[in-house]
């Protein structure tokens, strides 16, 4: 199986995100990169909503997002009704995040944690598979029904 990765950020997560690409290059992964491309300032659902699309659409089975703190681009990738995206700060949570929550992407606090950490927390994030069973139901009641 060929391992694919799509991944983008704001300006804030632009650095850790250069090296998680460089991390996963190594692991052998293929990357898609949505952005951003420097420091300087920008907004981050520019960057968020394509790369939603691409995991919603089935392009790429998982994805990582990073901003400063981690919620307003994971914010941004929820407003996609297939995205389950999970504001990971530490290994366990990404865990559970796969494990019982079946998230697609995963969201990292640029600001809050260090290089090391966001490391340990794709490790997990892209080795950890979804448990399934009770939590099947529970997956299925996330996406907002349409109104008839």
């Amino acid at each position: 199986m060929k391992k694919e990765i799509a991944i983008a950020s704001d300006h804030a997560g632009f650095k850790m995100k250069l090296f998680i690409i460089e991390y996963l290059k190594e692991k052998g992964y293929s990357i898609n990169d949505f952005g951003a491309d420097s420091t300087h300032s920008v907004d981050y659902p520019d960057y968020g909503h394509p790369l939603a699309g691409a995991v919603e659409n089935g392009s790429f089975k998982l994805g990582i997002s990073l901003c400063g703190s981690g919620n307003g681009i994971n914010m941004v990738t929820n407003k996609h009704q297939q995205i389950r995206g999970a504001l990971c700060w530490n290994k366990e949570i990404a865990r559970l995040a796969r494990r019982h929550n079946d998230a697609n992407i995963c969201s990292l606090p640029a600001r809050f944690i260090d290089l090391s950490t966001a490391k340990e927390i794709v490790d997990v994030f892209l080795e950890t598979e979804f448990e399934g069973g009770r939590h099947n139901r529970r997956i299925g009641l996330i996406p907002v029904k349409s109104e008839k």
